[in-house]
């Protein structure tokens, strides 16, 4: 009995370290790996989610300066610059050509004609003063000279006249039937802008106050959204090598749409709708300003437009929530008809004005005023 009781007291205590023995390397084991595969298994699932951000940054139009694509501004490009005088480059044809009508030909003219008057001032003031000439000529006139000094201005305003009719007529030339349709509506003291062909959506550009002025929270201006009193918080954003149709109108009183260097100087008039169209040759930021004394406030409603290669521009509209039309010639008139539900997403209170002008009148407005053009 007691040799029975010692070999299952030697048996137990062998059974007690056997068990000891394997279950020492499992206990550690077991919370040192599950660590180790929860790191490794958050960490796979956190680095996909945090490199698509990175890498989808550049691409998407919707990630940079409020919707407008990431386009930093060109220094001396598409705005004025401190001490320099003259026209600003231009990005459209009849910027060119009148950029070259005014270096070219108006500007010789003009220093020419005034050195002539001046010499002829200062001839006249020398020859006939009171000293040399105590005796005044009694010649009533000279019939040489009466038509020397009619029929010159003449011939040289007729000459004027043939390219600067030419390049107002080039102006006002109606918009092609593929042009993008872009509604510039004047307000005291912003503008709103209406895409009617991609949908009817709308965005609102107010000027960009500087860091400082703001309220807590609100975006200020930066050195990427432009210079001083010129930068918005929303840009116009428009496709390069597309023709552009423009129009024009104001809830309030007349304001006036001005890019220098797409040479675009167009009134916004309440209760009227005015056109024009241009083509933006080069990618870029452009800045104006309304050019129409409207208010207390006028000097702060400034113009950034961005222009972008056209996929790229397919791609913001798609963005904010617009369509691009269908080929075909007949692909704006389903697009200027379908704009009353996209307009629905408009979120900015203020501008129920323009929203009904455009839900409403814009279609058929087009047609009118294009045609009011085309008889001009």
């Amino acid at each position: 009995m007691r040799m029975m009781g010692l070999k299952s007291i030697v048996l137990a205590a062998g059974l007690a370290l056997a068990g000891v023995g394997h279950a020492a390397p499992q206990v550690p084991a077991s919370p040192a790996a599950t660590p180790a595969a929860a790191t490794a298994s958050t960490t796979q699932a956190t680095a996909p989610a945090d490199a698509k951000p990175a890498a989808a940054a550049p691409t998407d139009p919707m990630l940079a300066m409020d919707g407008a694509p990431a386009m930093l501004p060109t220094p001396g490009v598409g705005m004025p610059v401190a001490g320099e005088y003259g026209l600003q480059p231009q990005v459209t044809k009849n910027g060119e050509t009148a950029l070259r009508f005014h270096n070219y030909i108006l500007l010789p003219v003009i220093t020419v004609i005034s050195l002539f008057v001046l010499a002829l001032l200062m001839w006249v003031m020398f020859r006939y003063r009171k000293s040399a000439n105590p005796v005044p000529s009694k010649t009533s006139h000279n019939t040489f000279i009466e038509i020397v000094w009619t029929g010159v201005p003449v011939i040289i305003l007729a000459l004027i006249a043939a390219p600067s009719i030419g390049l107002l007529s080039a102006q006002f030339k109606p918009a092609p039937a593929n042009a993008v349709t872009l509604k510039a509506i004047g307000n005291q003291w912003y503008w709103s802008y209406q895409y009617p062909d991609n949908g009817g959506f709308e965005i609102t550009a107010n000027m960009l106050k500087e860091p400082g002025e703001g309220q807590p929270g609100e975006r200020t201006r930066t050195d990427a959204d432009g210079p001083k009193l010129l930068a918005t918080d929303n840009r116009v954003v428009l496709p390069v090598g597309v023709p552009i149709r423009l129009l024009t109108t104001s809830v309030d009183v007349i304001h006036s749409w001005s890019i220098p260097a797409f040479w675009i100087k167009l009134d916004a008039v309440p209760g009227r709708v005015n056109e024009t169209s241009f083509t933006i040759e080069k990618e870029g930021v452009y800045y104006g300003v309304c050019s129409e004394l409207c208010g207390a406030r006028h000097g702060y409603m400034p113009i950034t437009v961005e222009a972008v290669k056209p996929e790229v521009f397919a791609a913001w509209v798609k963005a904010k929530g617009g369509t691009m039309p269908g080929a075909g010639p007949a692909t704006g008139k389903p697009a200027v008809a379908a704009p009353a539900q996209p307009v629905a997403v408009e979120t900015n209170t203020n501008t129920t004005g323009p929203v009904e002008n455009a839900t409403s009148a814009a279609p058929a407005t087009n047609q009118a005023v294009a045609a009011g053009n085309a008889g001009q």
